[in-house]
């Protein structure tokens, strides 16, 4: 007990944990990083170090598997789900009881804010779900219940209890059956926390201690975070006790550079191992000392219309908003054929697809016509928010709502364009106050399901993740439906008619499904690209250049 959190009671422990946390580092430890530690130049800061509490594909890429882990995960060859935190699971027949057995032999991070003092057992698992489900919960308070993911899939509404078996076997009692339980806590936000640690920070009975549980992390993944300085870096120390296999990286840099040319220049000059979003592929493939990696991704790029505003509480502006601009284009000008034009929600590799029977055409004479018919014969003028970060699913948003904004200049529609540093673009997004917007998302599973609800459901406009703010009975009653049945047959017929209904309303306009890209050198081995759930730096290795030590 004398080295955790108990030992220094008072607000001091603050100050020295900053200085602690914060404290530059020798300068033989920042020339080491280049001998046995690995650089990651990402595209930008993440906004917690929980993913609880996010959807940010920028916060998943830092944190869900470099420091946690699942009960159960997606295997990224078959994308079939596989045993992780637990070792096996059950459902019963009637879908409404699911059981996991976990693992004995998993030991939470040991960093210089926190010593465990026993591995991870039921009651992490409990706690990491119950701070979700229990508004009384101290730690559902002290994110003021904001755990948007869940939310926007029911969460709190499907799981009816959580029931401790014993110290290694967990029940989940579900108040229905659920097609996609399984599949959703095997998402990247679905993280086991370490109860011991959240019962520290409480024992120290100081309100600025709650908020640590998120920001100062403890999991039981491959890295242990060390240092965050804002805007600027991420530090990782290797896990030496990782329970799932030994880690080569020993020190992990999450070098933060927003500007995607700087990014590639860093990567020419070897001053970042890897980069994300990589821009000129051409000139990547060049090079004999790079390489460029592509994974096909389950995501999706949109332009969601704030249906809780006019005009685009009329589904006739957002038809003719929606048929005035060139997708196609957008495609050869920002994708550079990276990328197919996204004719639903869901990418054609799902179960659930089926391409439609009448395609949205680009025809500016219809949206003319339609705009006639709304009143609008004068045209308008248009905010239209665009990301300032690059994504799978959109790698240049800025240059995506330029072209959008030539396009509809020649229906008579005017065009602001819009963005704000990620975090805040992302805040005032969530609280709707956009008039439209450019973004996206990247699948955390293939359930269909994943891109339905998060993105479209009631509860997903009332968390703020639907961008739209769009909330429709009917298409409410589709999902349910979909979700209370295990027969996939059954289940797509309730998706094709959702995917038809959004035909009709056009909450939004899909424009791309886009293949994810990164760039690294040549001496970094291993698969860093996930197809769901972000990057992972666990597998990686990075030889020793010719002539240099190992």
């Amino acid at each position: 007990m004398s080295h955790n959190l108990l030992t220094i009671r008072s607000a001091g422990f603050m100050v020295l944990m900053i200085v602690l946390i914060s404290a530059c580092e020798p300068v033989d430890y920042e020339k080491s990083i280049f001998a046995d530690g690995l650089v990651y130049c990402s595209e930008g800061s993440p906004t917690s170090f929980n993913p609880q509490l996010v959807t940010s594909g920028t916060t998943i890429d830092a944190t869900t598997r470099q420091l946690y882990n699942r009960l159960i995960e997606f295997n990224p060859d078959n994308y079939q789900l596989e045993a992780s935190l637990a070792r096996s699971w059950h459902v019963t027949n009637d879908g409404t009881m699911v059981t996991f057995y976990l693992r004995k032999d998993v030991q939470f991070h040991d960093t210089r804010y926190f010593t465990p003092t026993r591995n991870l057992n039921a009651d992490d698992v409990i706690f990491s779900f119950q701070r979700i489900l229990d508004k009384d919960n101290p730690f559902h308070k002290s994110v003021r219940g904001n755990f948007p993911f869940f939310q926007s899939i029911n969460f709190s509404q499907l799981v009816g209890d959580i029931e401790k078996i014993d110290d290694y076997t967990v029940r989940f009692k579900l108040t229905r059956p659920n097609s996609s339980f399984l599949s959703n806590v095997g998402a990247p936000f679905a993280v086991i926390l370490s109860k011991e640690y959240a019962d520290q920070l409480l024992a120290e009975d100081y309100p600025g201690m709650l908020p640590m549980l998120d920001s100062l992390p403890i999991g039981t993944g491959p890295f242990m975070y060390r240092e965050y300085r804002s805007n600027a870096l991420i530090r990782f120390q290797r896990n030496d006790n990782y329970w799932a296999h030994d880690v080569a990286i020993e020190k992990l840099i999450y070098n933060i550079t927003p500007n995607n040319t700087g990014r590639l220049t860093k990567l020419l000059t070897h001053e970042c191992d890897v980069i994300s979003y990589p821009i000129a592929p051409q000139e990547i493939r060049s090079r004999d000392d790079l390489r460029l990696e592509e994974v096909t991704s389950f995501n999706v790029a949109f332009m969601a219309f704030n249906t809780a505003k006019p005009p685009f509480d009329n589904p006739v502006v957002r038809k003719a908003v929606s048929l005035a601009i060139n997708r196609q284009a957008i495609i050869n000008a920002v994708y550079y054929d990276q990328a197919e034009i996204a004719h639903s929600l869901l990418p054609s590799a799902s179960w659930a697809y089926q391409k439609p029977s009448e395609l949205l055409p680009y025809s500016p004479e219809q949206a003319r016509g339609l705009l006639d018919d709304a009143g609008l014969s004068q045209g308008f003028t248009l905010d239209l928010w665009a990301m300032p970060v690059q994504r799978a699913y959109n790698p240049n948003a800025m240059k995506m709502a330029k072209l959008i904004r030539s396009d509809l200049a020649k229906v008579g529609i005017n065009v602001n364009i819009i963005t704000y540093e990620w975090a805040t673009f992302l805040r005032k997004l969530a609280d709707g106050e956009h008039q439209s917007v450019l973004i996206g998302w990247a699948a955390d599973h293939p359930d269909p399901d994943n891109f339905f609800s998060p993105l479209l459901s009631c509860s997903s406009a009332r968390s703020g993740s639907n961008r739209s703010f769009w909330c429709n009975q009917e298409f409410d009653e589709l999902l349910a439906k979909a979700l209370l049945t295990r027969d996939n047959r059954k289940r797509r017929q309730f998706y094709l008619q959702a995917q038809e209904l959004l035909a009709e309303e056009l909450p939004l306009l899909t424009i791309a499904h886009a293949k994810r890209a990164q760039a690294k050198i040549e001496t970094v081995q291993g698969n860093i690209l996930a197809p769901f759930g972000g990057i992972s730096f666990a597998d990686a290795s990075k030889q020793p250049k010719e002539g240099e030590e190992q």
